[in-house]
């Protein structure tokens, strides 16, 4: 099983419906904070179920949603179907979307899941689709450091907060026989050490540097913004 098929199946990530509703209040929140002006065109690349993303479409123009995940577009497009701020992209929409149209591309919490000729493809992408004064912002990077606990650490310090303290504890013991602790097992995690990764986006036309907050509730993660160089 890839990546790509994990999420593309029936799966469960968050230890009950109090997690969920606050993991995607705190995404939207912080990537509609991202979102440079109401006329801003942006692009949630890899958006997952993206359930706070009527938040995000009321700050700017047009909000494009894309996930690679077959199941993920189909529904998305029933969710958001009555919504005219947000569309739903397939690969060949994405492809024929004009160059130099986006204000702001979004990577948030999948560039782990690529490895690294997919990761150079995806800044390609976005340099061609971003305007010369765009920006690209990738989120919750792994550093190489990383490892479970520290994500184990940052959940229970999100679920004191948000209330859900015991469903988190007995979480983690089921993510311990999962198939994702499985797969991450079996396939890994890509994780970049910062210079890596501004280093990348050097090569692929970019200036980027790491901001000192992430997207979500891990601030273990790393963030960077980038602009085309």
């Amino acid at each position: 099983m890839s990546w790509r098929e994990f999420w593309n199946g029936t799966h469960s990530i968050y230890v009950n419906e109090r997690h969920r509703a606050l993991h995607y209040d705190r995404i939207a929140k912080d990537i509609a904070a991202l979102v440079p002006s109401r006329e801003a065109l942006v692009l949630d690349y890899g958006c997952g179920e993206a359930e706070g993303s009527e938040a995000v479409a009321a700050c700017c123009a047009m909000l494009y949603l894309y996930d690679a995940a077959p199941k993920v577009q189909e529904s998305l497009r029933l969710r958001f179907t009555h919504n005219q701020r947000i569309v739903v992209l397939s690969s060949e929409a994405l492809e024929a979307m004009p160059d130099h149209s986006l204000d702001l591309f979004i990577a948030n919490s999948m560039i782990q899941y690529l490895n690294h000729a997919e990761f150079e493809a995806l800044l390609d992408v976005a340099r061609r689709k971003l305007k010369d004064t765009g920006r690209m912002v990738v989120a919750d990077v792994i550093p190489k450091e990383a490892n479970a606990i520290d994500d184990a650490k940052a959940l229970l310090n999100f679920a004191w907060t948000g209330g859900f303290l015991i469903p988190a504890l007995l979480g983690l013991v089921s993510t311990f026989f999962s198939d994702y602790r499985k797969l991450r097992d079996e396939i890994g995690l890509t994780r970049y050490a910062p210079q890596d990764i501004e280093t990348l986006f050097s090569a692929h036309g970019f200036s980027a540097q790491r901001s000192p907050k992430n997207i979500g509730h891990n601030q273990t993660r790393m963030m960077f913004v980038a602009e085309p160089a």
